[in-house]
């Protein structure tokens, strides 16, 4: 049963972090590899806070969503007057600094060897310790961040993200400030992608850089696109299949490194399937690519 709760748990964080890598990828057309960057983020800054300055999970929780949206601003300034490509490089070069600076600074993140011992979640006096109770916490985060990634597309703010997605100059020349949009949209996801890392340091009881590695980020893309870029709703389809699915492979009995490999290899597999025969998932609204000329293409039926 424990088992169980475990993947639903894992399930509720890669929907927080699909769901708010989508109001990017699916809504704004913009190609971001640095997702997991933000991910680490809010851990770490939970970690670091409930083990040197032992303040409570609620507090924690809001910093680290100021902080990764602060830094969201910090690197989409610059980044997003990139184009296309240019803008994924600059996506996968903040990745890496991330990175190194986490894997590092030994004396303050505790480099390769991580900070164990993270303090479990306290609210209101009641202690979160055992899987259903975890769950019942993620599953809440998962689905505010949900509804409130809603409320942002249907809102006229989402419609002009959807209209830079589509035309990025016409929008431009109706009077919009497509940067200005596409900073926020970049701060609002990296501070909802911290969500997911203060969940995870808490639950997890330890981190270390290799959990928000490009890998990382590479494998919320794949939800993203697989489930469907454009749709929320997609976003949980993704997480739900890539997620659990690779686990039946423990029940292959195949050993636990050759296992490793083939989640790898299915993962790829499915990414390529899906960008070769159906580029926008299984319920997306649009076949996300990085060539601006033809974004818009609709799913069949």
């Amino acid at each position: 049963m424990e088992y169980i709760l475990h993947i639903l748990i894992l399930i509720c964080i890669y929907t927080i972090l699909s769901v708010s890598l989508n109001l990017l990828v699916g809504y704004t057309g913009i190609l971001s590899i640095a997702h997991a960057a933000f991910y680490g983020v809010g851990a770490y800054v939970a970690a670091l806070m409930a083990l040197r300055l032992e303040t409570p999970f609620l507090l924690n929780l809001g910093l680290a969503i100021v902080c990764a949206a602060i830094i969201g601003a910090i690197v989409g300034v610059p980044s997003l007057r990139l184009k296309d490509d240019y803008f994924v490089i600059a996506t996968f070069a903040f990745q890496i600094i991330i990175f190194s600076i986490l894997n590092n600074l030994v004396d303050f993140t505790g480099g390769p060897l991580g900070l164990p011992g993270i303090p479990q979640p306290e609210i209101f006096g009641f202690v979160i310790s055992t899987h259903l109770e975890f769950l019942i916490l993620a599953g809440l985060l998962a689905i505010f961040t949900y509804w409130f990634s809603s409320r942002i597309v249907k809102s006229p703010f989402g419609r002009v993200l959807k209209a830079v997605r589509e035309d990025e100059v016409f929008s431009q020349a109706v009077g919009k400030n497509v940067a200005s949009f596409k900073v926020q949209v970049f701060m609002v996801g990296a501070g909802l992608a911290a969500i997911a890392g203060v969940i995870y340091a808490t639950y997890i009881t330890y981190i270390d850089p290799t959990s928000f590695t490009v890998m990382e980020s590479i494998f919320i893309i794949s939800i993203v696109i697989i489930g469907g870029a454009g749709n929320l709703k997609g976003s949980v389809v993704g997480a739900v299949v890539l997620v659990a699915l690779p686990e039946l492979l423990r029940f292959v009995g195949l050993p636990n490194a050759i296992a490793a490999n083939v989640r790898q290899i299915l993962y790829g597999a499915l990414l390529v399937i899906f960008m070769l025969w159906r580029p926008q998932g299984f319920i997306g609204e649009f076949a996300f690519n990085t060539n601006t000329e033809d974004k818009s293409k609709k799913p069949d039926g």
